[in-house]
């Protein structure tokens, strides 16, 4: 009775395992599957400080928003994230002189360089959305040897705050990416962001 006992407990937790695993892996599935949508319909800015010294950092935010001006007035509007690539490919060397003339009236000589590449980013949370980790097309800028840590933000649609301590998303950004996005797609965007920003100060207050 006991030995049958125990077969039937060992049964009921291997199911459960499996049933776990299995929701796992289609939940891991419908994750990439949602991330490489995604990674089609956006195109990130991605810039990375010389160093992590608070000089280099602050020239990071500089060329940022020297670049961010540029693109502003210069850009014209673009359809969709594949235009918004062409257009900047067309006129990186302009880019790469704004970063290089920002760094030289900041008294540096750092090399600049910037190109339209494909880059991995890690999960990050933007505003009250967070864009999960995977293969993005990057508008990156490197300054100097690059070994500092990065700013980055979305170009298309325009996402992009430059003031950190309001970190509010334009919200005709975020009605562009809700037009390209399935409803599925959008919410599991905004709810992951809820999710790690209640943590984060969950996280705070234990501390």
């Amino acid at each position: 009775m006991k030995q049958n006992r125990m077969i039937l407990i060992l049964s009921l937790l291997l199911a459960a395992m499996v049933t776990w695993f299995l929701m796992w892996r289609t939940g891991m599935e419908a994750r990439e599957r949602m991330q490489e949508h995604l990674a089609g319909q956006v195109l990130r800015f991605h810039i990375l400080a010389n160093s992590d010294s608070e000089e280099d950092q602050a020239l990071k935010i500089t060329v940022r928003d020297r670049i961010l001006d540029y693109l502003k007035e210069e850009m014209p509007e673009t359809k969709n994230a594949q235009e918004t690539a062409r257009w900047i490919r067309r006129h990186v060397d302009e880019l790469e002189e704004v970063g290089c003339r920002t760094v030289e009236e900041q008294g540096y000589d750092y090399p600049v360089n910037a190109a339209v590449t494909t880059c991995w980013f890690p999960d990050r949370t933007y505003g009250d959305m967070t864009f999960p980790s995977g293969n993005y097309e990057a508008l990156r800028v490197e300054l100097g040897d690059a070994d500092g840590h990065n700013w980055w933000c979305v170009l298309y649609p325009s996402l992009c705050f430059q003031d950190a301590s309001n970190a509010v998303v334009p919200e005709e950004g975020k009605q562009q990416l809700k037009n390209v996005l399935t409803e599925e797609e959008y919410a599991h965007m905004t709810t992951e962001a809820d999710f790690q920003i209640k943590w984060y100060f969950w996280e705070r207050w234990k501390g």
